[in-house]
């Protein structure tokens, strides 16, 4: 079944009639709605896959929320998403369907493309997965001079290392002491440089995570590593036992000197943004062991099951994506922040930046029209109470609205010293705050309390007042654990998904990346000083490499 492309988003009559309705929240503050309903935040919460939902500080009234909805039918959303389910080809500019899901699911039902049911081989990669981890973590896998593997470093970029990487900083309560996982994705020599430094050749296993095998900084970087290990007292022969890839070009890892067993797939029904859930994983895997990676894949299918099955009025993700559209197109917001207050989410922002941004950073529809409006929002954020010192006063008092995601597990994994307690205080107060605000009057009047001057207190009325009536949601969980980190990571894939079904746009496919690598790889010869690097060339770039040569010196230009 191929789903029918919608006409422009902004030729419809349910965009004509949510933004008609837009001007009748202006004179309506959040602090008023809560005044009027008391019922607002038990009937404005929402749980799923072991989440919960409080969308109840948001610009919203009963019919806001009707509106939206209607917009998403009439978008064709739930088709939309039963076709994602299916395996159709909705990456329309590369012939393939987009099928993560189907890595996190774990029963028998057939999931085909081109004819083929891809499901066992999905089980077959799991099934590999769990006999290599189990190897290196009982140290069954021997480095080069019969010692355990202590270290393992995975080099990737991109969905090769942000998944990862967030999982893996998310799960550490759940970690072993062996082996320790370490990360290397920037080309910059000092990313693998302070990497090496502290390990050992003989105990250190690398994972080098790339599809093609031929991404110019992950090669650059497995190259590094290779010859530190060669230069570490390792040999061409134990190569094979300090190696392992993840990728579709199995021959390239070969040539390497990779073992086949010691390669794992990937496969191009797969972004690599949506790839945490494959072979990618791995390192994640060899951190928690292969029980808690299931565990998450159970997570990230419950929410898959809720975002398939439930109504748009009672869906986590489609009301999230729909309540981001809101305050894009109704209200000019151009990011969105998300803010976890938890230590170990501290990388959650920089994965759901690629995620989204690489995903819906798109300017033209499904058939090549441009479209009518904004897509993709900036996605920014970081820890909770450290952001308070920092860019909450934009938040709070600057001219730009900023809609904010909070998360907060409700149970710590280090409760010391009643911390939780006070940074659970801290979340809630920022919500409450950016809702409620404080007006010029109330600011003026508990002045005036505290003793001081009239004149004064007139004078730091304006300052200190905060306009409040900035939206936000709440996600909560019990505990930060593989299951629910699953479901909260699907949870933000599927509300990408809603928005570029209902902007129709394609969120799987990312030719915005591709000049930039082009001409980069033109660019390199022009800096080792090839003598073929000739080029037609801007006089700023020309003028830079030149610099750039001066530099190093003429004859370490390679450097």
């Amino acid at each position: 079944m191929t789903i029918p492309y919608p006409p422009p988003l902004t030729d419809t009559p349910e965009w004509s009639a949510l933004m008609n309705h837009r001007p009748q929240l202006d004179g309506l503050p959040l602090r008023e709605l809560f005044e009027r309903d008391p019922q607002r935040y038990p009937r404005m919460t929402l749980q799923a896959a072991g989440l919960t939902l409080d969308y109840s500080r948001n610009r919203v009234t009963d019919q806001t929320l009707g509106l939206l909805t209607a917009l998403a039918r009439a978008r064709g959303l739930p088709e939309r998403v039963e076709a994602l389910f299916r395996g159709e080809r909705l990456n329309t500019t590369e012939d393939r369907p987009a099928l993560h899901t189907a890595l996190r699911q774990h029963t028998d039902e057939p999931v085909r493309v081109d004819g083929d049911d891809i499901m066992p081989a999905v089980s077959d990669t799991l099934a590999r997965m769990e006999t290599f981890t189990n190897a290196v973590r009982s140290g069954e896998r021997k480095g080069m001079g019969g010692e355990p593997i202590t270290d393992v470093v995975s080099i990737g970029i991109g969905g090769s290392y942000l998944g990862p990487l967030t999982a893996t900083e998310a799960l550490t309560p759940f970690q072993s002491e062996r082996p320790r996982c370490h990360y290397v994705a920037n080309v910059d020599g000092s990313d693998i440089w302070e990497t090496l430094r502290s390990l050992n050749p003989a105990t250190t296993l690398f994972l080098v995570q790339s599809k093609s095998f031929t991404t110019q900084e992950t090669l650059a970087n497995a190259r590094v590593a290779r010859q530190w290990f060669l230069n570490g007292g390792g040999t061409e022969a134990t190569v094979q036992h300090h190696f392992a890839a993840v990728t579709a070009n199995a021959d390239r890892a070969r040539e390497f000197g990779i073992a086949g067993d010691s390669i794992f797939p990937m496969w191009d029904w797969v972004g690599g943004r949506y790839s945490l859930w494959s072979a990618i994983g791995l390192p994640l895997a060899l951190a928690v062991g292969m029980p808690r990676f299931r565990e998450l894949l159970v997570g990230a299918h419950a929410m898959d099951q809720h975002f398939r099955k439930a109504p748009p009025e009672q869906n986590m993700p489609m009301l999230m994506g729909l309540l981001g559209l809101w305050y894009m197109h109704g209200f000019g917001a151009e990011s969105q922040a998300v803010i976890p207050y938890d230590h170990y989410l501290r990388h959650l922002p920089e994965h759901l930046q690629q995620l989204d941004m690489e995903s819906n950073g798109k300017r033209v529809c499904h058939d090549g029209s441009p479209v009518s409006h904004h897509t993709g929002p900036v996605i920014w954020g970081g820890p909770g109470v450290n952001g308070q010192h920092a860019y909450h006063q934009l938040l709070h008092q600057g001219t730009r609205l900023v809609p904010v995601d909070f998360i907060l597990p409700l149970t710590s994994h280090n409760p010391v010293y009643g911390h939780h307690a006070m940074l659970t205080a801290n979340c809630l107060a920022q919500a409450r705050a950016l809702m409620l605000g404080r007006t010029e009057q109330e600011v003026y009047a508990a002045m005036i309390a505290e003793g001081m001057a009239d004149d004064e207190a007139r004078r730091l009325a304006p300052h200190r007042a905060i306009p409040g009536n900035r939206p936000s949601n709440l996600l909560t969980m019990e505990q930060l654990e593989p299951a629910t980190l699953g479901a909260l990571i699907a949870l933000y894939e599927h509300r990408t998904f809603v928005q570029a079904a209902i902007w129709h746009i394609n969120p799987f496919d990312q030719w915005g990346v591709e000049l930039g690598k082009e001409i980069g790889g033109q660019i390199l010869p022009a800096l080792k000083g090839e003598p073929d690097a000739g080029m037609a060339l801007d006089s700023a770039t020309a003028g830079q490499i030149a610099r750039f040569r001066a530099a190093q010196g003429s004859d370490s230009g390679a450097g």
